[in-house]
């Protein structure tokens, strides 16, 4: 459903992305492919998205048909808001909720906390995304938070950054995890520290993209920390 969400994204934004010097490549943009295969290849990710939703649970199967409200609006979110990242935000990180309510058949306040936390990190690593394009942006009319925070920027994705790590905190305190799955936290947060301190709006947007990129280190990170709480538990319960 993410690359559905892309699919979608690209056929909306065809017109920006041609006025875009990182986006003119995109297949759709080019021209490379056509509007109704983009379409039929819209269609055909979102059928195979429909059978895995159809495998789980009612709940969530209902809260599933929810989540494709937010991505329709994702794409114009940026020609009347500058916080589309926030938008994203709540789309990306839908899996919180998805695989708590897959496993237990109703929503917690850990599954929310953790829905909370991952859309701040979008947030995060979007504006920093965004800020391969500022000057593009700009002459095209495309909002975002990294043109909104500008030369503040840095402190704006710290702040970002920091929330989202409270928010991990406060979903790991509320299922009483181990020594481990803080640990991994820590190097998350670490990580995402040092990622804020490299953003800032002079940065050149091969910096911006590496750093962007970086992120899914950091989300390994705090993989490893949950999984080696959950290895350690598996072995000494």
């Amino acid at each position: 459903m993410r690359g559905a969400g892309s699919t979608y994204n690209d056929i909306v934004d065809r017109d920006i992305d041609a006025q875009v010097e990182r986006t003119r490549g995109r297949p759709i943009a080019s021209g490379c492919v056509s509007l109704r295969a983009a379409i039929a290849f819209l269609v055909a990710q979102c059928l195979v998205g429909l059978a895995v939703l159809l495998s789980f649970n009612r709940f969530t199967i209902a809260l599933g048909l929810l989540s494709p409200l937010i991505v329709l609006i994702y794409p114009f979110g940026k020609r009347f808001t500058s916080w589309p990242q926030a938008i994203l935000g709540l789309a990306f990180a839908y899996g919180a909720l998805l695989g708590w309510t897959a496993q237990t058949g109703a929503l917690a306040l850990p599954a929310v906390l953790l829905y909370a936390s991952a859309i701040f990190w979008t947030i995060g690593f979007d504006t920093i995304y965004a800020l391969q394009d500022l000057r593009d942006d700009a002459i095209a009319g495309v909002r975002s938070t990294a043109r909104l925070f500008g030369a503040r920027v840095t402190h704006a994705v710290g702040l970002l950054y920091l929330l989202c790590v409270v928010f991990a905190e406060l979903a790991l305190l509320s299922i009483k995890a181990g020594i481990l799955a803080h640990v991994g936290l820590l190097a998350y947060a670490l990580h995402l520290a040092w990622q804020a301190r490299g953003a800032s709006a002079d940065c050149t947007p091969q910096t911006a993209l590496a750093l962007f990129r970086s992120n899914r280190d950091a989300g390994l990170l705090l993989f490893a920390g949950l999984f080696a709480q959950s290895l350690f538990g598996a072995l000494y319960s």
